[in-house]
């Protein structure tokens, strides 16, 4: 039979301690804190977007092609990743959500005066998907810049954990705000979502690392990327695995 744990402490509470550590690091928590805002925001928009495009345009098509304006920067933009490996990453996620607020101020602007059309509506909503597809590289790589190599796992988990939980509620109350106020102001929500992460950004101040070697191409990086990746088994299964769970879920999404 066993004795305690040496430090005292159960397997669950040193579980939980590894899992909270990356919180005990003011900029991660302020990060997360935003990123799940924005998360919550992405998800409202989508709903807004999609009512929209059904009082507008009752298509199913027209309705299915707003949730494939939305993801389909992540599947092809390839820079986005190359852009944070090359270049300051803090500049990138700034420009990224001050891009993304503009896009989605110009939809909650368009629609209260009801002059957003179906080709509007989709470019808008393409050009927010751009705005977050920049940003999700280059905050994910940002993560060990920001907490301790051995706390990245408990960190990315985290994010994890985030994401989903937006993507469960979000898109219940973006429902309730559509239904009770319209989806003009589903779209305020969602660009008031992005102030969070951008005050973050203008707080942080992170360390660089001087190189008198000029930054990577970004055609450089993306073809070694590619390179990399086509070399490496276990990267291409998990791209087969995420690319499995991804497209069936936004084609639900699409369908609902």
């Amino acid at each position: 039979m066993s004795g305690p744990p040496e430090d005292g402490h159960s397997g669950f509470e040193r579980w939980r301690r590894a899992t909270l550590a990356p919180f005990e690091h003011r900029t991660f928590t302020l990060f997360w804190c935003a990123w799940l805002v924005s998360s919550f925001g992405g998800m409202i928009q989508t709903v807004g977007a999609s009512w929209l495009m059904l009082t507008i345009a009752p298509s199913a098509d027209q309705v299915a092609l707003v949730q494939t304006a939305g993801a389909l920067p992540f599947f092809f933009l390839l820079i986005a990743g190359a852009l944070a490996d090359t270049r300051d990453r803090r500049t990138i996620m700034l420009a990224s959500q001050v891009f993304t607020l503009l896009a989605s101020i110009a939809l909650a602007v368009m629609t209260l005066a009801g002059a957003v059309t179906p080709s509007l509506l989709l470019l808008l909503t393409f050009m927010i998907g751009c705005g977050t597809a920049v940003l999700a590289p280059a905050w994910q790589a940002s993560i060990g810049d920001i907490v301790p190599r051995s706390q990245i796992a408990p960190a990315v988990m985290a994010n994890a954990v985030g994401f989903n939980l937006a993507r469960s509620l979000g898109p219940a109350i973006g429902g309730a705000i559509v239904a009770a106020v319209g989806a003009a102001v589903a779209f305020i929500v969602n660009a008031i979502s992005y102030l969070g992460i951008i005050a973050a950004l203008l707080l942080w101040k992170p360390q660089h690392v001087r190189s008198d070697l000029p930054p990577e191409p970004l055609g450089g990086a993306i073809a070694g990327g590619l390179r990399y990746v086509s070399l490496s088994p276990h990267l291409l299964a998990i791209l087969l695995r995420c690319a499995l769970q991804s497209i069936p879920i936004a084609a639900v999404t699409a369908l609902m």
